[in-house]
Order: C-alpha cells, then structure tokens, then sequence
C-alpha cells in the first residue's frame, strides 16, 4: 500500500478543513430536519461541495510536487499514468 507522509501542520490544516466540512453537512442535515426552505438548503450544498473541492486541490496539488516529483525523479515514469487517470476523473 502506497502512503503520503504528511507533516503534523500539514495534518493539522487538512483535519481542520474536514471538521470545518463535517459541521457543514451536520447543519444541512439539521435544516432538512426543520424543513428550512429549499433554497437555504442548495446555498449550503453548494458551500459544502466548494469547500471538498478546494481541499481536493490543495491535497492533488500535495501529490503533485511530493509523491509524483519523487517517483519521476525516481525514474518511475508509470505515475504519469496515474496522472492523467486523476484528471479524467477530477474534469468529470
């Protein structure tokens, strides 16, 4: 099993966004069950799916100059096939 070794910082920062994500869809759940108005509702979705994918990007942008800079740098050049295979999954 292939593993990313992040710093306690690093950690820290990405475990404050999930939390900050958590709390996020606990309050939509909350406002499905007070029936708030829909609209209310799709505001905070939308907030919801923003904020995972900002965290998405800084973890991709992580990958990018740590795990795949270290296996090209390696000579490992099959990781450009792992590449393209997250853009196509990140572009649909």
């Amino acid at each position: 099993m292939k593993r990313t070794y992040r710093t306690e910082d690093e950690k820290k920062q990405l475990i404050h966004r999930l939390n900050r994500i958590s709390g996020q869809v606990e309050g939509i759940k909350k406002m499905i069950e007070e029936d708030r108005y829909c609209d209310d509702v799709l505001t905070q979705l939308l907030a919801v799916d923003k904020a995972v994918k900002s965290l998405s990007s800084v973890i991709l942008e992580k990958h990018m100059y740590s795990c795949i800079k270290k296996e090209v740098s390696e000579g490992n050049l099959e990781v450009v096939d792992e590449v393209m295979h997250l853009f196509r999954r990140y572009s649909s």
